[in-house]
């Protein structure tokens, strides 16, 4: 029986790259002993994750040490460079620290020091994965000798069968007007000032009855300051932030959006755009990073250049040609359809044991 045990900085409820691991851990299971350990984890997810400084006592023998690299961890360097286990990692992209530098440099400091961490792996990592051919790029060119790609297994069916929450469900068919909604942490790298400011430009010159839900933790404080002060000034009073949510009212705002858009100009991956695609919502994106690769030919997509204007007009057609939605809707259905989520769950833990 083989040991894989996984290894990251930090986990969280929600956050992408713990979803990722905790999934990853059933197909790892499946063939041997592993577990997730984190430098960081909430409490809420004792149990399913443990601490890395317990590592030597819970991992026991270990014939791979599974990777996830997406931000800088001292604690995290220091452990590896005590071990000597084989390495895998699974890259989920590093956000480019300009992003943050003017909201938090310590924070941006981090991402620095997670990409020449990175680079530092390059040398020791008998197989590399990245996520999508985007993120491959980046480690072929730190110098990583063998880079594979394998998608990230997304099952919206477990999502779809959630009970949406009853109270939310209640206050968001409530409102009086189309729902644009926006899926994902606030900060800086997603953009969530342009998206206000193309939703400024559609409810003055367009649809003065649309709502902007956003949903998602404000995790960078300063920046979350200014996107409020920005929906206040603009005198905003249909923009709705609602913060971080538990998964039955993510639910209910799905099924009650119109569209879903996001302005982020850097994904490793997009989870809400397929979540969204999959509960029939059709998708307006800007083709940055690995969002097209994400969205697979489905949604609209905004060219990288283009201004808020410009996305305000796409979520007029969006909002109110049938024509021009339905087809979004259909595309958005086929992509969803043929990602098989037990097929990517088995392609990415054998890229990941390749090596062995």
């Amino acid at each position: 029986m083989t040991a894989v045990h996984q290894v990251l900085a930090a986990a969280a409820p929600g956050d992408a790259t713990t979803n990722a691991a905790l999934d990853l851990r059933r197909a790892l299971r499946s063939r041997g002993r592993s577990e997730v350990f984190a430098a960081h984890f909430a409490p809420e997810l004792a149990g399913r994750v443990h601490p890395l400084a317990d590592f030597a006592r819970l991992a026991g023998r270990t014939d791979r040490l599974v990777v996830h690299v997406s931000i800088g961890e001292p604690l995290l360097t220091s452990f590896l460079e005590e071990r000597s286990e084989p390495v895998s990692v699974l890259y989920h992209n590093i956000t480019p620290a300009a992003a943050f530098a003017p909201w938090d440099p310590g924070f941006a400091r981090l991402l620095d020091e997670g990409r020449r961490w990175l680079a530092s792996l390059a040398g020791r990592a008998e197989v590399a994965v990245a996520l999508s051919r985007f993120s491959a790029a980046e480690l072929g060119s730190l110098g990583f000798r063998r880079v594979l790609v394998a998608p990230l297994p997304v099952d919206p069916r477990r999502l779809r069968a959630t009970v949406p929450d009853l109270f939310w469900s209640v206050r968001l068919a409530g409102l009086d007007g189309p729902a644009i909604l926006h899926v994902g942490q606030v900060l800086p790298h997603k953009r969530l000032d342009w998206l206000v400011m193309a939703y400024h430009a559609l409810v003055t010159h367009l649809l003065p009855e649309a709502h902007l839900v956003v949903v998602g933790a404000q995790r960078q404080p300063r920046f979350a300051a200014a996107v409020r002060r920005l929906v206040a000034d603009l005198n905003l009073p249909r923009v709705h932030l609602l913060g971080p949510v538990a998964q039955s009212v993510l639910v209910a705002a799905y099924r009650r959006a119109s569209v879903l858009a996001t302005a982020s100009e850097h994904e490793g991956y997009c989870v809400p755009l397929l979540e969204a695609m999959a509960f029939g919502v059709p998708v307006l994106a800007r083709a940055f990073a690995a969002v097209p690769e994400t969205l697979g030919g489905a949604g609209v997509l905004i060219p990288a250049d283009d201004g808020p204007l410009v996305a305000a007009e796409a979520l007029a057609g969006l909002l109110t040609d049938p024509a021009l939605r339905e087809e979004a809707v259909d595309r958005g259905r086929e992509r969803v359809a043929a990602l098989d989520p037990a097929a990517a769950r088995s392609a990415l833990a054998g890229a990941l044991l390749g090596a062995a």
